[in-house]
């Protein structure tokens, strides 16, 4: 663990050893999972770039110095953090190059470029970059290629194809790995989102890495309705139009965002891909792996289930090509439709 980050020391170990050479890249993109500390770490690292106490090559911020306070406290003049405001579907061209009055005369581009104020070094860093547009990274494209001295420029997004190839190719890309289960059970007790171990182990092994997503999944409604995906999808006959209907009713439940909208959704199919899973195990005779609060919905199902292994795993497919498709942002009322549509034919017995 560095300074409270979990999960990420090899990243630590590339940044240290890059500031002992003097090799510092001076633009990065930062991808992975949504929720798995990439901004807390960009943050982090620019309290050590601009620490007053220890040597940036140290990546050792003291967090007492005027620069860790100001870092800490959003008020350091020698960074700037700039993120899509909610309402917003892009990030703002104003916040990187000023307001049509000011062009080039405020804004990220315009700040990165100044002296530093304080210390050695500029540092800037770009939340939500999935979210730039074509003519916001167009603007971000003269302080790639020709980036001032002693800054650093830092996009924080989920996926490399998300960016435009000029941006690629122009930042130095760092992954962020998915966390661990049990760091994300961890955290979630440690913050209070779960009150017991077990509650925490159940919503980590659903996060897919992210605290993010397990806090989301705290919602009560969402397990309520877990337990009625089950039930309707271990029936022996799926009625695919009636259960379309409730999945898109509940997907709407969400808010009139598309981004909850989405990530509700995306959960849906991850909790029907996990029936399948544990109905593969059930099949397969490994009841043992079947979750004890669901075992005889699990093992109802499999009793009754005519296509055995092959049409569950099949199904299965199917869920993890839906959720594929919700993070293309495919037109939901289509995929939900299809979706289940497939898998009431997967699961139907062929007629004789």
């Amino acid at each position: 663990m560095w300074h409270g980050i979990y999960g990420h020391d090899e990243v630590v170990e590339q940044f240290r050893r890059a500031l002992s050479r003097q090799r510092l890249a001076s633009s990065f993109l930062f991808v992975g999972p949504p929720g798995v500390g990439k901004k807390t770490f960009a943050l982090k690292f620019a309290q050590a770039l601009l620490c007053q106490k220890h040597p940036e090559q140290a990546m050792d911020p003291c967090e007492e110095c005027p620069g860790c306070v100001q870092v800490k406290a959003g008020t350091h003049p020698d960074l700037q953090v700039v993120s899509k405001p909610p309402e917003k579907s892009f990030l703002p061209l104003e916040l990187l190059i000023g307001d049509k009055e000011h062009r080039m005369r405020e804004g990220l581009c315009h700040d990165i470029a100044l002296r530093p104020f304080m210390g050695g070094r500029k540092v800037a860093i770009i939340d939500d970059a999935d979210h730039l547009n074509a003519e916001g990274a167009n603007c971000l494209l003269k302080t790639l290629e020709e980036p001032p001295p002693s800054s650093c420029l830092i996009l924080i997004g989920t996926s490399p194809a998300k960016q435009l190839p000029t941006i690629r190719s122009r930042c130095q890309l760092i992954r962020f790995r998915p966390l661990a289960d049990e760091t994300v059970a961890d955290l979630l007790v440690a913050q209070g989102i779960a009150d017991a171990p077990e509650r925490a182990a159940q919503l980590a092994r659903y996060s897919e890495g992210s605290l993010t997503r397990a806090i989301e999944l705290a919602d009560a409604d969402l397990w309520e309705f877990r337990q009625q995906l089950f039930a309707r999808l271990g029936e022996p006959v799926l009625e695919s139009v009636r259960v379309s209907k409730t999945v898109a009713g509940f997907v709407e439940k969400a808010g009139k965002e598309a981004a909850p909208r989405r990530e509700r959704l995306r959960q849906v199919a991850i909790f029907a891909a996990d029936f399948y899973r544990q109905l593969l195990r059930a099949l397969a005779g490994d009841d043992s792996r079947v979750e004890e609060d669901l075992r005889m919905l699990i093992l109802a199902a499999a009793a009754h289930w005519s296509g055995r292994e092959e049409a569950a795993a099949a199904c299965l497919d199917r869920c993890l090509e839906a959720i594929e498709q919700v993070d293309r942002n495919a037109y939901q009322p289509t995929l939900i439709e299809a979706w289940l549509d497939r898998l009431a034919a997967l699961s139907t017995p062929p007629r004789a």
